[in-house]
C-alpha cells in the first residue's frame, strides 16, 4: 500500500467516511419497517417530551431500549424531523467503527494491518450500505465488538494492575449496547466468553474483583434507563420487555421465517468482497505477526463470528441485519488474509478468483438488470403473477435511461481487477474494496429513489398530502409505520382510534382515509362505510365520511 504518514491517516478516514456516508442520506424515504419504526419512536419523543419512554404509535414500545432513539432524537433537533436526521447518527457511528477498526488493528498487529481491516469494513456491501441507514444495528454492533476488544485485554492481562481498566471499559460498552438493544447485547459477549473459556479449559481468566466491576460498570450504565423504568413504572414494563424479547427468540415473526442456512448466504453475499476472503481466513492462521496476543484475538473474533451465526440461524425470527455483528469478526479475517497476501506468505488462491469474479459478476448484472426493467416494465408484468408487484411496477417513474451502465461498470472494474491482480496486488486489492462504496455513491442517488417510488412511493406521498388534517389515516390488511411518521400523526385524543373495526364501523367523529394493498381489496370493496377514491401503483386508498349526531 502506498505509505502514508501516520498523522495523517485518522484524518483521512474522517474524510473518506464523510465522503461516502453523509451523501444522499436524505434523497431517500425511510423504508418500512425498521427505518420509519425506529424514526417515528424518535419523533414521539420530541412531540410529547417524554424521552424515557419509547413509545410507536403513542404506545409502549417494547421491542427496543431508548439509546439510538436518543441519538436520532439529537439529530432531529439539529436537522429537523426528517430522512437525513434518522440516518445521521449511524453515518457518524461508521466513521467511528472505521477509526476503531484502524486504531485496534495497529494496536493488535501494526499500522498497515489496520487500514486494510478498517478498508475492508468500509469496502463491502452490506456493512457500508448500513451506516448509511436509520437501523439500530450499526451502533449496537460497535458497542458489542469494543466490548469484546477490552473484555480480550484484559484477559491477555490476567494477574496484572492494567486488567482492572480493560475490564470496567469492556463493562462500560456492553452497557450502552444493552441500553441500545436489550439484554442479546449482555448474551453476546457472555456467550463468546464462555467459549473461549472453554478452549482454555476452564482456567482463571478474570479475577473475581474485575469480575464484579466488569457487571457493576455494565448493570450501572444499563440502569441509566432500565433502573429509572423500574423506578417510575414498577416491574409490569419490564415484565412485557423480556416477554417480548421471549418471544422474539422462540416465535417467527410474520413475514421473516427462513430456512437455518439463511444468515450465512447474507454474510456470504452481503458482505462481498470480505466474506470470501474471510473463508480463506478460517484457515490461513493468523497475520505474519503471529505474537500470542494476535493469536489470542484471532479465537476471540472466530468465537464471536460462530456465537453470532449460530445464536441467530435459532432464533425463529431471521432478519438479514440480526447477524451484522458477525461482519465484525468476517472483516478482522478478511483482513488478516489480505494482510499476508500482500507481504508474502500467503498464496493466491483460484477460487477466491473464481468467486469474487462470481460474486461481483452477477452483483454488478443485477445492477444493470433493475433499471432495464423498470424502464421496460409494460414488456415484463404479463409474466408477473402477483397482482401487488405488477401494480408497482405501474407506478409513473422517469429513467434517464443510462443508469444501467453503473453495473456494468461496476462488473467491468471487478473483472479487469482480478486480471491485474498478479502484477499489481497492492492497488487491485484497494481498488477491489473502493469499487463497492463507489458503486453505492452512485446507486443511492440515481436507482434506489426510483426503485422506492415502485415500492411505496405513492401511499408515502398519500401520507404527507395529509400531514395537518385533522382526521384519522390508517393502513389495513398489512402492518406498516409509514402513515405514523410521513402523516406526522399527533397523539390520539380519541382512544377508539386504535380500534380498526371502530374506524370502519364505528360512529367515528372526523372523517377516517385508510390504505390498503389492491390483493386485499376484496373483504373492504364491499363494506357501506367505504368510498374508494383512487388506486395507484398497487395501492388502494379509502375514505369514510364522519358520522354526525
Amino acid at each position: 500500500m502506498p505509505r502514508i504518514p501516520s498523522r495523517f491517516i485518522p484524518l483521512l478516514i474522517v474524510l473518506a467516511g464523510a465522503l461516502f456516508y453523509f451523501p444522499f442520506l436524505g434523497r431517500v424515504h425511510l423504508f418500512d419497517w425498521d427505518e420509519i419504526n425506529f424514526a417515528e419512536s424518535a419523533r414521539e419523543m420530541i412531540v410529547t417530551g417524554n424521552y424515557t419512554r419509547v413509545q410507536i404509535n403513542f404506545q409502549p414500545f417494547w421491542e427496543k431500549p431508548p439509546l439510538f432513539f436518543w441519538l436520532q432524537v439529537l439529530s432531529m433537533k439539529l436537522f429537523g424531523i426528517g430522512e437525513f436526521a434518522a440516518r445521521f447518527p449511524n453515518a457518524v457511528v461508521g466513521i467511528a467503527t472505521l477509526l476503531v477498526l484502524y486504531s485496534i488493528g495497529k494496536k493488535a498487529v501494526d499500522e498497515r494491518f489496520g487500514l486494510l481491516w478498517a478498508l475492508a469494513y468500509f469496502g463491502s456491501l452490506t456493512p457500508h450500505l448500513y451506516f448509511k441507514s436509520g437501523i439500530i444495528d450499526p451502533t449496537f454492533n460497535l458497542f458489542i465488538f469494543l466490548s469484546v476488544w477490552f473484555m480480550a485485554r484484559a484477559v491477555s492481562a490476567y494477574g496484572t494492575s492494567g486488567a482492572t481498566r480493560q475490564a470496567v471499559f469492556s463493562g462500560l460498552f456492553v452497557g450502552l449496547a444493552v441500553l441500545t438493544k436489550g439484554p442479546v447485547g449482555g448474551l453476546l459477549l457472555g456467550l463468546t466468553f464462555l467459549v473461549y473459556w472453554g478452549f482454555q479449559q476452564f482456567r482463571p481468566m478474570l479475577s473475581f474483583r474485575n469480575g464484579l466491576l466488569f457487571f457493576g460498570c455494565a448493570l450501572a450504565v444499563a440502569s441509566v434507563w432500565f433502573g429509572l423504568e423500574l423506578i417510575k413504572n414498577g416491574f409490569w414494563f419490564f415484565e412485557e420487555f423480556f416477554r417480548y424479547q421471549i418471544r422474539l427468540f422462540s416465535t417467527p415473526d410474520a413475514g421473516h421465517q427462513q430456512p437455518f442456512y439463511y444468515h450465512f448466504v447474507v454474510v456470504l453475499l452481503g458482505c462481498f468482497p470480505m466474506s470470501l476472503l474471510a473463508i480463506r481466513g478460517f484457515f490461513a492462521g493468523t497475520t505474519d505477526n503471529s505474537t500470542s496476543n494476535a493469536v489470542s484475538f484471532r479465537r476471540w473474533m472466530v468465537i464471536l463470528f460462530w456465537v453470532v451465526m449460530i445464536l441467530f440461524s435459532i432464533v425463529k425470527t431471521k432478519i438479514v441485519h440480526y447477524s451484522s455483528m458477525a461482519w465484525f469478526p468476517v472483516s478482522y479475517l478478511a483482513a488478516t488474509v489480505l494482510y499476508s497476501y500482500l507481504n508474502g506468505p500467503l498464496k493466491w488462491n483460484r477460487w477466491l478468483t473464481v468467486g469474487i469474479g462470481i460474486i461481483g459478476g452477477v452483483l454488478g448484472l443485477l445492477i444493470t438488470a433493475l433499471p432495464l426493467v423498470g424502464m421496460h416494465a409494460a414488456e415484463l408484468t404479463p409474466y408477473i403473477k402477483d397482482p401487488f408487484a405488477v401494480a408497482n411496477l405501474s407506478a409513473p417513474v422517469e429513467w434517464q435511461g443510462w443508469e444501467w451502465a453503473i453495473g456494468t461498470a461496476y462488473g467491468l472494474v471487478i473483472l479487469a481487477l482480478l486480471v491485474v491482480r498478479k502484477n499489481r496486488p497492492v492497488g487491485s486489492m484497494v481498488t477491489l474494496f473502493l469499487a463497492t462504496p463507489v458503486l453505492l455513491w452512485f446507486v443511492l442517488p440515481a436507482i434506489i429513489p426510483k426503485i422506492e417510488r415502485y415500492t411505496q412511493g405513492a401511499v408515502i406521498d398519500f401520507y404527507e398530502a395529509k400531514q395537518g388534517q385533522d382526521i384519522y389515516i390508517e393502513p389495513i390488511g398489512y402492518k406498516s409505520y409509514a402513515h405514523l411518521f410521513y402523516f406526522r400523526k399527533p397523539p390520539p385524543t380519541n382512544p377508539n382510534s386504535y380500534n380498526e373495526d371502530w374506524l370502519i364501523n364505528g360512529p367515528v367523529d372526523k372523517p377516517a382515509f385508510f390504505v390498503t394493498r389492491n390483493f386485499n381489496l376484496d373483504q373492504y370493496r364491499y363494506n357501506p362505510n367505504l368510498e374508494i377514491i383512487r388506486e395507484e401503483a398497487g395501492f388502494v386508498f379509502l375514505r369514510r365520511k364522519p358520522v354526525f349526531k
